[in-house]
């Protein structure tokens, strides 16, 4: 009797639950750094369904690894869609993810995808978390929009800003047909459709829909995406009025990720014998590093400093080194013969005796202990790689500089 009653005014009154039009959106409200302490967050509401979104940026490490039919593989997005009882009025356990969730979050988080950076320019795992705290129809939608909302709050850097509607459908048995948008609960339960449609102003990111009905027509297929284009782009409005773009600066929070691509040829280079030289980066920087074949290498960190000094020892091992370069190097051992000096992290050069100064040099010690920094010049490196380094070729080129200011000074 409800059904048919529902049914009835909406089809043949044009009478809904609530009193809208068939095109009208519920009222909307949202909010973004709900939570000063996590990465990004927002709150959107549409009518009487809410969603609390919460996201999290984390590294390479914070990858979701799916170990399913398929080979394994790691996501660097994921959105986990929470669905309490307590949303609808219930009274019940909650428990681990059933195939509401499980669906639900599958449909926004796909939605989503299409407006993330590409890795290269964004290397965060990203996770989303939808909390739906009170849900009257189309939560789903609310979790797309409210995470989108959380994404921009994070600083995100994504492409377009992405919301979600639904398009309900009633008939008689007459045939007669009207759609409806944004739908309620009970019209998702009485009615013969729930056309879930996704997107940004230049395209769709996601469609679901759940079919009671025999069938649709091509032609009418064609009126849903429109009337949902339509609700689509006055959400969006909306969600710009509030936040128009990603925020510039990410959160305080959240680590700090850099990329340095090197030649893969390098690799063994960087992690060094038993892991040793990528060890010692980490312990004298704090950052953290990985790498993948194809020679990404991803530093991460709690402040920008210590990711900072990470790149630039990952550089300085990685960079190809070159006749006349200048490194400020430690001296790692001396001989009778000269002495032995670390360029880069796992990058020694030998500096000869007759190199270490300008005159002659009695003892290797008088003028460099283990432990000293010192400036020198790469002047040869053999087919073998071995590197030979001089500071008597840096004194004569300091000369030579401060003869020419003087004769430029005289003239």
């Amino acid at each position: 009797l409800e059904k048919k009653s529902t049914r009835t005014l909406i089809v043949e009154e044009s009478i809904r639950a609530d009193g809208r039009d068939f095109d009208t959106i519920r009222d909307l409200e949202m909010d973004t750094t709900v939570f000063p302490r996590t990465h990004g967050s927002a709150f959107f509401q549409r009518g009487e369904t809410q969603s609390l979104v919460t996201c999290t940026l984390g590294t390479g490490r914070d990858e979701q690894v799916v170990d399913g039919l398929m080979p394994e593989y790691a996501k660097k997005f994921y959105l986990h869609y929470n669905f309490p009882p307590f949303s609808v009025g219930e009274a019940g356990r909650i428990m681990g993810p059933g195939r509401r969730e499980i669906g639900h979050g599958a449909l926004a988080e796909r939605s989503l995808l299409g407006i993330l950076p590409e890795v290269e320019d964004f290397p965060y795992t990203i996770r989303l978390v939808s909390d739906i705290t009170e849900s009257n129809g189309s939560s789903s939608m609310a979790s797309v929009c409210g995470g989108c909302l959380a994404l921009m709050d994070a600083g995100v850097p994504i492409q377009n800003t992405c919301a979600g509607i639904s398009v309900g459908r009633f008939s008689n048995d007459e045939g007669k047909i009207v759609r409806v948008m944004d739908i309620l609960g009970e019209e998702d339960f009485f009615g013969d459709m729930d056309f879930k449609v996704c997107g940004t102003k230049t395209g769709i990111t996601g469609v679901q829909l759940d079919l009671k009905a025999r069938g649709l027509w091509f032609e009418e297929i064609e009126i849903i995406f429109e009337m949902a284009r339509k609700g689509r782009f006055d959400i969006i409005d909306l969600m710009e009025a509030h936040l128009a773009a990603p925020r510039e600066e990410m959160s305080e929070w959240a680590p700090r990720m850099l990329t340095v691509p090197i030649d893969p040829e390098k690799i063994g280079k960087l992690i060094g014998p038993g892991g040793k030289t990528i060890r010692q980066i980490t312990e004298d920087t704090g950052a953290n590093i990985d790498i993948n074949d194809d020679g990404i290498v991803f530093i991460s960190s709690v402040d920008m400093a210590s990711a900072e000094s990470a790149k630039a020892a990952v550089e300085a091992i990685a960079a190809e080194i070159k006749v006349g370069s200048v490194f400020e190097g430690k001296v790692v051992s001396t001989r009778d013969f000269g002495a032995f000096i670390e360029i880069a992290p796992g990058t020694d050069g030998m500096c000869h005796i007759s190199e270490l100064a300008d005159g002659f040099v009695d003892k290797v010690e008088n003028i460099c202990k283990v432990g000293d920094k010192i400036k020198v010049k790469v002047i040869n490196v053999d087919d073998t790689g071995r590197i030979k380094l001089s500071v008597k070729a840096l004194l004569k080129d300091a000369a030579k500089d401060a003869e020419k200011e003087a004769e430029t000074v005289e003239s």
